[in-house]
């Protein structure tokens, strides 16, 4: 199953993607909708809120006031890190359980607009993110959705930043009026990228020696830095060290140091799991990453 997480700001445009996904054929978790489930009436969610917030949260019929509780939250950082350590597990306990559901051959793609907040780029194979330009998502807010400038600027700097969202982009698509674009670009990506990548990981093998796809959209900032978080979520349970052994330019090149061979075949299927396979075998095992938009190879040892 490939997994991808997306992100972007609030009024950037990841429901217009979010849509051109699901009609590609992705199953799509949306993240907003879980919390709204979550927190709904007569829940566990809705309870713990209340005890924090008070009643005066609530509508008449007790339901949450979203825009009351809104109101509160994003002006105070701790109100916020409050209401989100109640939401934010039921939410991913409730997307883990729709994965779960998802047919094993399945591209996954769970639109989370707190993703980066939130640290779980590490989590999927691929992170896309959509961005626009400040202006353009103001007037978005303000003519769509009824704000005044001052709360869609307040709404924005509550939210992580543009470069902060760039930081954990492997895919990043910007959206600034031109939705045609946009969906065009998303389109390549799933047709030269994503799909390729699913069979490979269906067939449990790297993808072809290549030359690195040019692709619209492809992130170039941090890409080391990337895949090491996400070697490094992976190998967490087991005894090794992770070393980059180059920067950022392809072909990517890391070290896993097995202190303890018992763990082989354990982390072999948690490395398989997470689109990396063996490309030679040895002593020294050579793997290769099932995307075939990444140059980039792991050296598995066994040390005393």
């Amino acid at each position: 199953m490939l997994s991808l997480g997306l992100t972007g700001g609030i009024a950037a445009g990841k429901s217009l993607l979010a849509n051109r996904f699901r009609e590609l054929g992705a199953v799509v978790i949306d993240a907003d909708q879980l919390a709204r489930d979550v927190v709904a009436l007569g829940t566990p969610g809705l309870a713990a809120i209340v005890e924090r917030f008070g009643s005066e949260i609530l509508l008449a019929d007790g339901t949450l006031n979203r825009p009351v509780l809104g109101s509160l939250v994003f002006a105070d950082g701790e109100a916020l890190q409050t209401l989100n350590a109640i939401v934010h597990p039921r939410v991913r306990a409730a997307a883990a359980e729709i994965k779960r559901g998802a047919d094993p051959d399945a591209i996954v793609v769970q639109d989370i607009p707190l993703l980066v907040e939130s640290g779980q780029g590490a989590n999927f194979h691929l992170v896309v993110v959509v961005q626009a330009p400040l202006e353009t998502r103001v007037s978005r807010m303000v003519s769509h959705r009824g704000m005044s400038r001052d709360e869609a600027l307040s709404r924005i700097s509550a939210q992580a930043s543009d470069a902060e969202r760039a930081a954990v982009a492997d895919v990043l698509i910007i959206n600034d009026g031109v939705a045609e674009q946009a969906m065009a670009e998303l389109d390549v990506l799933w047709h030269e990228r994503l799909l390729p990548f699913a069979v490979n990981l269906r067939a449990q093998q790297a993808a072809t020696e290549h030359d690195e796809l040019s692709l619209p959209g492809a992130a170039s900032v941090a890409a080391g830095e990337r895949l090491a978080r996400r070697l490094g979520k992976v190998v967490e349970p087991f005894d090794v060290t992770l070393s980059q052994l180059a920067g950022d330019a392809a072909p990517l090149e890391y070290q896993l140091s097995l202190k303890n061979g018992r763990d082989r075949a354990a982390i072999m299927q948690a490395l398989g799991t997470a689109g990396w396979f063996p490309r030679s075998s040895g002593p020294a095992m050579l793997l290769a990453s099932a995307d075939p938009a990444v140059q980039a190879t792991v050296t598995l040892l066994e040390v005393s």
